[in-house]
């Protein structure tokens, strides 16, 4: 049955939908209003609260913590300098993902790694031979992200102390509140990573300041446009930032029952993690016989041509039904009628005013520019509209980096 997490009795009074999923095991608002159109226009006009505790969270320490996450991570995180963050998959011996996250230096030998799926039992084994420890805190830290536009501008009120101005993309600091609301200082660590591709930042603290911080964020925002979202408003926006979500734009290879349905770093558009350079680490020697030789599959995104889906839905006399929730069913890609892969993830896109998909298609076969077709189905029957391969990062704001 799954629990609450420990800003339930926050969340669960503004969950006029009453509509809740599962999510590692706690309950997760699907959506906090009737429709998700506000929450979604939250994230990227105003600023959004989204509850991220059910992260797993694993905290890896001792002299031997760098050696012991360059075993596991495809990156070098003897990079990763106090204070800063780092997006990462890590593989299995034959380089194919097992799942993908952050690890965060939190202080000399101290690591704070992310994760969607439980991974203690690997980290701890891969940990054999080294001085390192490795404990899962995911019931110890409480997460909230606070996303969007004005996120800085309400942080900047709750955090007053911190220079939030001088915080770079993916870099963590340690704060304390100092609201006029705050019955005491709190202390908790500020890190600008999130979700949705916009500009933001995710606040880690220990559960029993959660309903406090909760509160005093709802305060301060009311001014800015806060509002509470939820996962159908966040599925959208990650669509839209290109990002990867594991069980649907890729399968760990733990989950995996064929191989094919297994993924590298490089036919998911994350080669860029792939340090090859640094020494050994788990599925190296994997990853450099498929460089090597090149991959099959290139993830990437999908533009569906407007005119082309109007007009399937306008034979049916209907107008183009498309808006709404993202859908997570799977649809075939064709090029010169074969088909050349699938879409994973596809939504249409209330701020760009497209259709667009996250897909993984066999390489060369398409390339970015190729024109291609992605199946639609209207009133029961399935057709192929027009569409574009693109970049998988539609939505790429400055204010998130700046």
């Amino acid at each position: 049955m799954p629990i609450p997490t420990p800003f339930h009795s926050r969340t669960a009074p503004l969950c006029e939908s009453n509509e809740w999923r599962t999510w590692s095991g706690y309950l997760a608002a699907s959506l906090y209003q009737v429709t998700h159109e506000t929450e979604y226009y939250a994230i990227r006009n105003s600023v959004a609260l989204i509850d991220v505790s059910p992260l797993y969270k694993y905290e890896v320490r001792g002299p031997d913590a760098v050696r012991l996450l360059n075993r596991v991570m495809t990156r070098d995180i003897a990079r990763c300098a106090v204070g800063q963050v780092m997006y990462t998959p890590w593989c299995d011996d034959e380089g194919k993902i097992i799942d993908d996250g952050t690890v965060a230096c939190l202080e000399n030998d101290r690591y704070r790694v992310t994760a969607a799926d439980p991974n203690l039992v690997w980290f701890q084994d891969s940990a054999i031979g080294l001085d390192a420890e490795v404990a899962d805190v995911s019931s110890d830290l409480a997460a909230l992200a606070v996303q969007g536009p004005n996120s800085r501008q309400v942080l900047k009120r709750l955090l007053p102390k911190t220079d939030l101005d001088a915080l770079r993309y993916y870099r963590l600091t340690h704060a304390q509140t100092g609201a006029r609301s705050s019955p005491r200082n709190i202390n908790l660590t500020v890190s600008r990573t999130g979700y949705t591709g916009d500009l933001g930042y995710e606040l880690w603290m220990e559960p029993k300041h959660a309903e406090a911080v909760w509160d005093m964020l709802m305060e301060i925002g009311a001014k800015y446009g806060m509002l509470p979202a939820g996962m159908v408003a966040l599925d959208i926006a990650r669509i839209e930032a290109g990002l990867l979500l594991i069980d649907v734009d890729y399968i760990s290879s733990r989950k995996a029952l064929i191989p094919d349905q297994k993924s590298s770093p490089f036919e998911l558009g994350l080669g860029w993690t792939a340090d090859l350079e640094k020494g050994y680490f788990i599925g190296r020697d994997a990853l450099i016989e498929e460089k090597r030789r090149g991959s099959k599959w290139q993830f990437t995104g999908i533009e569906v041509d407007w005119n082309s889906l109007e007009s399937l839905f306008s034979a049916a006399d209907l107008p183009p039904t498309v808006a709404g929730r993202a859908s997570r069913l799977s649809l075939p890609v064709y090029k010169y009628n074969r088909q050349i892969g699938y879409a994973s993830s596809h939504t249409f896109s209330p701020i760009l005013k497209k259709y667009i998909a996250l897909a993984s298609l066999n390489y060369p076969l398409a390339m970015p520019g190729d024109n291609v077709e992605i199946e639609i189905t209207v009133e029961h029957v399935r057709h192929r509209a027009k569409a574009l391969i693109t970049s998988p990062q539609f939505y790429n704001p400055i204010r998130k980096r700046a």
